[in-house]
């Protein structure tokens, strides 16, 4: 995309259902999001993880989707998909279930943000935020009790767009997030408690 990126005014946000897996592909391209990773890092072993870069991470990741599983929301301005926020129970993030840092903080069921990927013209304008708020609605649609994200507090100040693709601490606080442990300087844990009406 070249040029100036149109206005966000009109942004949309939709499930990842099956009828969407062609605006993930195109949203994700050849890259797979970053590295071959099609999202699917969280969710597996790190040595399969790392096997499957590419293709197989690929077929991995649509085989969720395409399952009936769905893992997280696509943003769109018009028929155009410019972003994505992983979203799910924690349990299906095998990652979360081994970490030392990001362990539960406590024995409440909670449903995980583990990434976010926005096209290149549309980052640094606010459509991290954006993404959150429509997380946090779409979690509640499924009966969730609590979001969780898990961002890193960038060691610089300009640290690279691929470093940070958990999300900032800053994004979550404007999308309603607080901060509920951080057992490491830079990996806070953030938490938006979903009422009910």
């Amino acid at each position: 995309m070249s040029g100036k990126a149109p206005p966000l005014s009109k942004m949309t946000f939709h499930p990842a259902t099956p009828e969407r897996w062609p605006d993930i592909e195109r949203l994700f391209g050849e890259r797979g999001a970053c590295g071959g990773c099609w999202c699917m890092a969280w969710r597996l072993p790190r040595r399969k993880w790392e096997d499957g870069k590419g293709a197989k991470n690929k077929r991995a990741f649509k085989k969720i989707i395409t399952s009936g599983e769905t893992p997280g929301i696509v943003a769109y301005i018009g028929d155009e998909p410019i972003a994505w926020c992983a979203v799910a129970p924690r349990a299906v993030y095998s990652v979360l279930e081994r970490s030392r840092v990001l362990k539960p903080v406590d024995d409440q069921p909670v449903w995980s943000v583990s990434c976010l990927f926005i096209l290149k013209p549309y980052r640094r304008r606010g459509v991290s935020t954006r993404l959150l708020k429509a997380a946090t609605r779409f979690a509640k649609s499924q009966g969730a009790k609590i979001l969780e994200g898990y961002p890193i507090e960038p060691a610089m100040e300009r640290t690279p767009d691929p470093f940070i693709w958990t999300g900032t601490p800053s994004a979550f606080l404007k999308a309603g997030f607080k901060e509920v442990a951080r057992r490491s300087r830079t990996r806070p844990i953030m938490r938006y408690v979903l009422r009910s009406r």
